[in-house]
């Protein structure tokens, strides 16, 4: 195949090129995407046949960044790519979320998405990339896919909108949001934002649309130069008409009558549902039992999700029995831990998070070192699922890629109600204890009391909530839920997370899994979302109403001081001598950092005497000498003309014999002073060409009693000493930079011999 190429123009003049045909011919599909200096390969492969017993969608989406592609070399040892980074996660899950519920219902082979980045000049953002890159090699591909989709992120920049900004714009964006959607639906959304409004995030979306709409158009213009508008014929499932209508006919109802119950218990509801299923398998002849037992269980999984939708459409009933707009009963606790800077729990209905926070120095920040994403993060928000939350027997092994994307959710919805110019380093981890419901809602509620009992003086204290909703396919009838059970999330069309305050929304994230979700039903369901956050806000104030007025005792207190940039070296040192011996003799943590301003300092310390010993020897170190001002010194050195003495860190003077004392020593022995003593000593003098210092003991002590300074004679009037050189008449003192005159050179060898003993 000759290689095809379409290009895409964004609605600021820049442009996406996709090309199949080139790269990696022997993937199911690939297609390589351009902007600017930006390059992705996209390859699918998907097995022919499914995996036996496989009943669902086995999808992996892969996305890499090579270092190679900004010139840059991996760090550590190995000096090669290693694991995916945070960032690299987030993005394969953005393009997973979209690509996953467009998949045939019974496609069950194994499918990868590799997305690389290749190249980069660090203007474009490849996230933002990634989705459209593996829609069009599925496109150009002969694999099944309901597609295509695109992904966008819309930003706000001074009032407007913008279509995938660059790095430097998104700076000063107020909303960003990454938008996935086929050419009819929105299907994923997911960003951050400063309190925005409803209408303002409906607004948004709909800007994203019109421009996924022009990508999706490409793509199938994509797909058809390239001959795969035909998809391979496949068989995944075997299939039983009568079993399935036998199943329905026989367990419908009892699944239903269980479903309107009521019950807020999940075990018992579990029970209950998978004795229907038992009760009908043991029904069965054992030979048939056996052969259709995988069959009557998936039939029965429809069965059951069937009953329950219905319940909920028909009657208003939810499996806890709750009404559509009711949220589950919450407790919460401040302080639970004696330990931490910060603790809470938060409980609602059977979701339970308990979150501590810890506050710490800049020399706990968090070392960003990604492909294009280097720099310090100073809020980390951990999140952690244990199996035994869900009630499940198993061994906890590393952090994975659900917990990575919830708990990036609860960062973006906490992070920019910080306190602007916040001096801590801080982490807040949120432990799932129990789990059915949104666990990361629960963290960003229990986040906001643990930081709000640390004392951090939060702008506005923050909730989250989770909305679900049914839909029916025959009739226009939907029902809208807050805070979905994990049977709601799993059984519905919608799962949409809301974060904010009482002003705005400040993150969001949504995954859609039915097509035709109109405008108006994501408004009411904002709407409604709206009222559920602000009755959890209710709930969070009656806990803690305003920020602990100060931190712990244990809290490390900051302080912060701005000093010269020049100065920055001297409180260093040679090596980090300087700075290492501040923080051995006063217990204060001290780093430093150089800003536009000056040098930017902070003491930690987790007492005041500490914090102020630091400061008092920083403040020593970048004060200029003065004088006429009095310090106290120590005598580093003894010479015969007198002792130089440090008066202040790495500044010494010259302490003249003439001005230890009023009355005159013959020698520095008669002064007393050894190494080593410390001394009081006034600066008298700053040399203003060589910058040197002359100090003074006497000038501190009484004048004796009629006591008169000697005047020095000038050389001129003063009697000879011997040694001293014939006077010539007309002698006189040199005045300041006069040269003496010698009279004209003398040469007393004979110009005629001077090549006479050249041998």
């Amino acid at each position: 195949m000759n290689p095809i190429k379409k290009t895409i123009e964004l609605p600021d003049g820049r442009t996406i090129t996709l090309e199949t045909g080139k790269l990696a011919k022997q993937a199911d599909g690939a297609v390589e995407l351009r902007m600017g200096g930006t390059m992705l390969l996209a390859t699918v492969v998907s097995a022919k046949e499914a995996g036996e017993g496989v009943d669902f969608m086995p999808l992996q989406v892969e996305y890499k960044e090579k270092f190679s592609s900004a010139g840059r070399f991996p760090g550590g040892f190995l000096k090669r790519e290693g694991r995916a980074s945070d960032y690299e996660i987030l993005t394969s899950r953005l393009v997973d979320r979209v690509l996953r519920p467009l998949f045939p219902d019974n496609y069950h082979a194994d499918t990868f998405v590799h997305i690389t980045m290749y190249s980069s000049d660090g203007v474009d953002m490849p996230d933002a990339l990634a989705g459209l890159a593996a829609s069009a090699a599925l496109a150009v591909s002969d694999i099944p896919f309901n597609g295509p989709i695109s992904e966008v992120r819309v930003a706000r920049i001074d009032g407007k909108f913008v279509i995938n900004p660059t790095f430097e714009q998104l700076e000063k964006a107020d909303m960003e949001l990454m938008v996935g959607a086929t050419y009819d639906n929105i299907m994923m959304v997911e960003g951050e934002m400063n309190e925005v409004s409803e209408a303002e995030l409906l607004e948004a979306l709909k800007t994203a649309h019109e421009a996924i709409k022009v990508q999706c158009m490409a793509q199938v213009e994509l797909a058809k130069e390239a001959g795969a508008e035909t998809k391979r014929e496949y068989c995944h499932e075997v299939n039983d008409e009568e079993l399935r209508y036998d199943v329905r006919q026989k367990t419908y109802d009892k699944a239903y009558a269980i479903a309107r119950t009521g019950c807020a218990d999940k075990h018992w509801r579990a029970e209950q549902f998978k004795a229907v299923c038992d009760e009908y398998l043991a029904a069965m002849p054992e030979e048939e039992r056996v052969e259709k037992e995988a069959l009557v269980k998936r039939y029965y999984h429809d069965v059951e999700k069937d009953a329950v939708r219905r319940c909920i459409l028909d009657e208003g009933i939810r499996l806890d029995g709750r009404k559509t707009t009711e949220i589950r009963p919450i407790w919460c606790e401040i302080d639970y831990l004696p330990g931490p800077h910060g603790s809470a729990v938060f409980t609602r209905g059977e979701t339970q998070s308990l979150s501590t926070v810890t506050l710490g120095t800049k020399l706990d920040e968090k070392i960003l070192d990604d492909v294009l994403n280097q720099g310090r993060e100073r809020f980390l928000l951990h999140y952690n699922f244990p199996p035994f939350s869900t009630g499940e027997a198993k061994a906890q092994r590393g952090v994975g890629r659900r917990e990575v994307g919830h708990g990036n959710l609860a960062h973006r919805a906490l992070k920019r109600m910080l306190p602007d110019n916040f001096p801590y380093t801080c982490r807040v981890v949120s432990d799932i204890l129990e789990s059915n419901g949104s666990s990361s809602m629960a963290t960003v509620c229990a986040g906001t009391l643990a930081l709000l009992d640390a004392g951090v003086k939060m702008k506005k204290p923050v909730s989250g909530i989770a909305m679900g909703l049914i839909t029916d396919t025959e009739s226009p009838k939907y029902a809208i839920l807050s805070d979905i059970l994990g049977d709601e999330d799993h059984l519905g069309d919608m799962d949409f997370k809301v974060t904010g305050t009482r002003d705005g929304i400040t993150a969001t994230q949504m995954d859609i899994k039915c097509d035709g979700l109109s405008y108006e039903i994501l408004e009411r369901a904002l709407n409604q979302a709206r009222d559920g956050r602000l009755h959890i806000l209710n709930i969070i104030n009656q806990t803690i109403p305003e920020p602990r007025e100060d931190y712990k005792p244990h809290v490390p207190r900051i302080v912060t001081m701005l000093i010269p940039k020049e100065l920055i070296g001297a409180v260093i040192g040679p090596g980090g001598k300087v700075i290492q011996g501040i923080q051995e003799a006063s217990g204060a943590v001290v780093s430093i950092d150089e800003i536009p301003e000056g040098g930017h300092i902070e003491v930690a310390a987790t007492n005041k005497a500490s914090i102020d010993k630091a400061l008092e020897m920083i403040n020593a170190i970048v004060q200029l000498p003065e004088e006429g001002a009095v310090y106290k010194g120590t005598v580093r050195s003894i010479m015969d003309f007198g002792a130089f003495v440090e008066f202040m860190p790495n500044r010494d003077g010259l302490l003249h014999i003439s001005e230890i004392s009023w009355e005159r020593l013959e020698d520095m022995a008669a002064s007393g002073l050894k190494e080593g003593d410390e001394v009081e000593v006034k600066l008298i003098e700053i040399d203003k060409k060589t910058g040197k210092f002359r100090l003074s003991m006497r000038a501190l002590l009484p004048k004796p009693e009629g006591w008169v300074e000697p005047q020095r004679t000038p050389r001129a009037d003063r009697p000879r000493r011997d040694g001293d050189r014939p006077r010539r008449d007309g002698d006189r003192p040199r005045r300041d930079g006069e040269r003496r005159d010698r009279g004209p050179r003398r040469d007393h060898r004979d110009p005629n011999q001077n090549n006479q003993n050249n041998g």
